[in-house]
């Protein structure tokens, strides 16, 4: 396998990946979760002889690659129920098709065939840690690969890393794929390299997985201090638009020379979190010769498609944006560092233009007061073994509250710890990312979640968000 360097290589199949591939002896090149946005690195890998096989679920661009094959659900024509797999479910399906091929041609029987259910769990993984909608389809696959963990039935890599993010698999749920083991994972193709987490979820030696995971962990700690004192620099210039104007800006586009690539994505999201707006952050690109670049990451709110105002921001400003892609929810860019005024205004404009008061209001869905025959232990977890997660959200609660105390906790001291009375009763509370104090009577929403001390097990409200 070859995993372009996002620095380096930038994404993709470049045709400098291309006769990288041919120049390893291949004569077929089979792309996952990149490739439908790659014309010209398909056209090389062409030209210099391979077939070249195209899986991917990002959303194509005007022209398709000349690719032998294409494989993506949100192809012009294609039939396909679900639009929202990740690449990896795409891949999955791929290998479905190749056996039943393969079997109906007389290579093997149903008895003989290849077993594909133990890679369940890495199906699993990949689907929540892309955060793509969990739509049915891909609940049933999350929900299989849980299951095949939960069981002990997993890659020895997957299990490390449960060990490494101190998590039990036993228990497992989708917020350890997407909080636990899918940042460990990602935070060596963003400070180090990321060949250390495929290494890790292929290797069927237990010690070297317990190594990988391990390292990983340690770099993702290094991410974790990084991101730190990257997000607090860019909130503030992210807050500092909302303070120099009557009028709050619809979207944000941030850039500072001391960001670091590597975690420019997780910042806009938390700026997006926060602020609610569409958000940019970007960084100077440290690939060789192209130090006049701005590499760039992006957040969206619901309302507001971002590949879609990146196409319209680089057919009104030809030349602004090197290259972009990405999702409704989440897309990357390049710009000229020069460009970068031109684009903040242009991305602005597309949000005044496409966005209105109440798509700009943050609203939080809720069930409503939360029954006091529900607030136990058992029920929380019975609600934590269901498959929950972008597109489904578990169940959030709306209640007025009374605060007792609240301090800040966590490395950083960027989270709230609140003491509450909720129903005449007592209950601990957490909001993560939280740092200005509530007023003592407060209408919260939040979910439930059970906090373990010494043995004892306490339900404990995990808070989403506030009526201030």
């Amino acid at each position: 396998y070859l995993v372009p360097d996002r620095v380096t290589d930038g994404y993709g199949l470049t045709p400098p990946i291309a006769r990288r591939v041919a120049e390893r002896g291949a004569d077929v090149l089979i792309t996952v979760d990149n490739g439908i946005a790659s014309v010209d690195g398909v056209a090389e890998a062409k030209a210099l002889g391979l077939t070249v096989l195209v899986t991917d679920h990002h959303l194509p661009g005007p022209a398709l690659p000349a690719a032998d094959a294409i494989v993506n659900p949100n192809q012009p024509g294609c039939t396909f129920e679900s639009k929202s797999m990740a690449g990896v479910g795409v891949m999955f399906y791929v290998l479905l098709a190749l056996r039943a091929e393969l079997r109906a041609r007389g290579l093997f029987n149903a008895a003989t065939q290849p077993k594909l259910d133990p890679l369940l769990p890495l199906i699993a993984l990949g689907t929540v840690a892309d955060v793509v909608k969990l739509d049915a389809n891909n609940r049933r696959l999350v929900a299989q690969g849980l299951k095949r963990i939960r069981a002990g039935q997993m890659p020895a890599g997957v299990a490390a890393l449960f060990h490494a993010a101190g998590r039990k698999a036993p228990a497992a749920t989708t917020f350890d794929f997407g909080f636990a083991l899918g940042p460990r994972i990602n935070a060596a193709g963003r400070l180090a390299d990321m060949t250390l987490g495929i290494e890790c979820l292929l290797t069927d030696d237990a010690g070297r997985a317990a190594e990988l995971a391990a390292t990983l962990d340690g770099i993702n700690r290094e991410r974790r201090e990084i991101e730190g004192g990257m997000r607090d620099q860019a909130m503030l210039m992210a807050e500092s638009l909302f303070d120099e104007s009557e009028e709050p800006p619809p979207a944000i586009s941030v850039f500072d020379p001391d960001f670091h690539e590597g975690v420019v994505g997780i910042v806009a999201s938390r700026i997006k979190d926060k602020l609610h707006r569409p958000t940019f952050v970007f960084a100077a690109s440290s690939a060789p010769g192209k130090e006049h670049e701005l590499k760039g990451s992006g957040r969206s709110i619901p309302g507001f498609h971002l590949r879609d105002a990146l196409d319209l921001v680089a057919k009104r400003h030809p030349g602004v944006i090197l290259k972009f892609g990405g999702h409704a929810m989440a897309a990357g860019c390049t710009v000229a560092e020069e460009s970068f005024d031109v684009f903040e205004q242009a991305f602005a404009q597309v949000a005044q233009e496409w966005l209105d008061a109440a798509t700009l209001t943050r609203r939080i869905e809720t069930d409503g007061p939360l029954a006091p025959e529900y607030c136990r232990a058992d029920m929380v977890d019975t609600l934590h073994r269901e498959v929950w997660g972008q597109g489904f959200a578990p169940p959030t609660f709306s209640e007025e509250v009374q605060v007792l105390s609240q301090r800040l906790v966590g490395e950083a001291k960027n989270h709230l710890s609140i003491k509450l009375i909720h129903q005449g009763n007592p209950i601990d509370a957490i909001w993560f990312g939280r740092t200005e104090p509530l007023p003592a009577r407060v209408l919260l929403a939040f979910r439930l979640d059970v906090n373990e001390w010494k043995g004892e097990r306490r339900v404990q409200f995990l808070v989403e968000g506030a009526q201030l």
